[in-house]
């Protein structure tokens, strides 16, 4: 495949078709890169308006580290679930390992999401995922997968 063929870009109505998520558990804004059953590319725009911000932390809000995890799970899901096979199905969070939290996430940031999906067997796979905030590594880990 060339360059041309393997880059997409996705808006949040083109996600909602693939992620059954919705507000307030919906984590991606936008995918900017992906190619299906291999890596994506994403984007959460971190508002003070998200829901968990009333109380985590009040006068210090910081994004809770599971929802930073649950995004580039999300992320990853819509790299699986772009493969022809796996289309119209539901992608399960099936684990987490190595998970490491390096900065925190706050109001006003933009998150970049990328995962990798390394192998991918029947109905499960795994990935690595990396959050970003500017060009600093907030979180990374790998994951879990399960196609339901």
């Amino acid at each position: 495949m060339s360059e041309e063929q393997t880059k997409h870009e996705l808006d949040v109505v083109e996600i909602q078709k693939i992620l059954p998520h919705r507000y307030p558990m919906l984590l991606v804004d936008r995918v900017v890169d992906f190619v299906p059953g291999e890596k994506v590319v994403a984007k959460k725009n971190v508002s003070v308006n998200e829901a968990f911000f009333q109380g985590h932390f009040p006068g210090n809000p910081v994004m809770p580290g599971v929802l930073i995890v649950e995004a580039m799970a999300q992320a990853g899901a819509i790299a699986l679930l772009t493969k022809p096979e796996f289309q119209g199905k539901t992608a399960y969070f099936g684990g987490m390992n190595k998970v490491k939290f390096r900065q925190m996430v706050r109001p006003g940031d933009t998150l970049r999401l990328e995962v990798t999906l390394d192998k991918i067997r029947g109905n499960a796979g795994l990935g690595h995922g990396t959050a970003y905030v500017d060009d600093k590594r907030v979180c990374s880990g790998d994951l879990t997968f399960m196609i339901g």
